[in-house]
C-alpha cells in the first residue's frame, strides 16, 4: 500500500528543521527567560489549532508554568472584531510572560484581537502560523495585518494554504490537513532547546512528568505550587 501521509510528513517536518533553527533558537530563549523571571508560558489557539496551544500546557514533558487562554464561546466569534478585545479584558497575562498564539492563516478578527491584546499587556508574542499562505491572504482585521506581522517570533509550519497537502486519485481536491503535526514538532523542538537553555544556566527545568506514573501527579502538583497563583486564570 502506498499511503503518501508518511512521505508527506517526513517531508515536512525535514522541511521545519531546515528552514526554522533560527526561530526555534530565539523562541527557545524566549521562553527560557520568561521560566527565569518568574514569567507564563501561554498559548492560544484558533480552531482546530487549540490542539497546538494543548502541546504547549500542562502536558507530560513540557514546562510546569503554563496555561492556555481558553475563550468560551469555543470560537464562535472568531469572525467578529472586538469580541476578543473585550475578553481580554479579563484575560491574565503580564508583562515579561510569553504568549503562543497559534493559527494557519493568523486573519482572523479573534486571532488579532487576542494576539493585539496580549501585546497591548506586554507579553512577548510568538506566532505558529503558515508563513507563505498566510502572507498571500488579505487580512480581516481592521488593524490591516496578519498575525505573523505583529508578532516579536514567528515560526513557520511550513503548510500550505489550506492546510491539506495531499492528491488522492479519484478525489478533486487535496485531503490530510498537516498542520498540527508540524505545530507539534515545533513546540517540541522549542520546550527542548529552553529545558537545554535553563540547565546551561544551572537551572532544573520545570517539567511536567505523567500524572499516570506513580508519583507523577504530586511531583506535578508540589512543583505547581509556585505558581498556583496564576495557572488556573483564564
Amino acid at each position: 500500500m502506498n499511503n503518501k501521509v508518511f512521505p508527506t510528513v517526513r517531508q515536512l517536518v525535514d522541511q521545519v528543521e531546515a528552514t526554522q533553527q533560527d526561530n526555534i533558537e530565539a523562541a527557545a530563549q524566549a521562553v527560557a527567560q520568561c521560566i527565569i523571571d518568574g514569567g507564563i508560558v501561554q498559548a492560544w489557539g484558533g480552531g482546530h489549532s487549540l490542539a497546538g496551544a494543548m502541546e504547549v500546557a500542562h502536558r507530560a514533558g513540557g514546562f510546569i508554568p503554563t496555561k492556555k487562554i481558553v475563550e468560551p464561546s469555543n470560537n464562535a466569534y472568531e469572525t467578529v472584531e472586538r469580541a476578543g478585545e473585550i475578553f481580554m479584558k479579563k484575560v491574565d497575562v503580564r508583562p515579561g510572560d510569553v504568549v503562543f498564539i497559534i493559527s494557519n492563516s493568523g486573519r482572523n478578527p479573534l486571532c488579532m484581537d487576542i494576539a493585539l491584546g496580549c501585546k497591548k499587556k506586554g507579553a512577548k508574542l510568538i506566532a505558529i502560523t503558515a508563513l507563505e499562505a498566510s502572507s498571500h491572504l488579505s487580512p480581516k482585521h481592521s488593524c490591516g495585518k496578519n498575525l505573523y506581522e505583529i508578532s516579536d517570533i514567528v515560526l513557520d509550519n511550513c503548510t500550505p494554504e489550506g492546510d491539506c497537502c495531499i492528491d488522492l486519485e479519484g478525489f478533486d481536491g487535496k485531503i490530510c490537513g498537516m498542520s498540527m503535526i508540524t505545530t507539534s514538532v515545533l513546540v517540541q523542538a522549542v520546550t527542548y532547546r529552553a529545558a537545554e537553555i535553563l540547565i546551561e544556566k544551572g537551572i532544573t527545568p520545570p517539567i511536567y512528568k505523567s500524572q499516570n506514573i506513580d508519583g507523577g501527579r504530586e511531583f506535578n502538583e508540589t512543583l505547581e505550587a509556585k505558581y498556583i497563583d496564576r495557572l488556573y486564570r483564564i
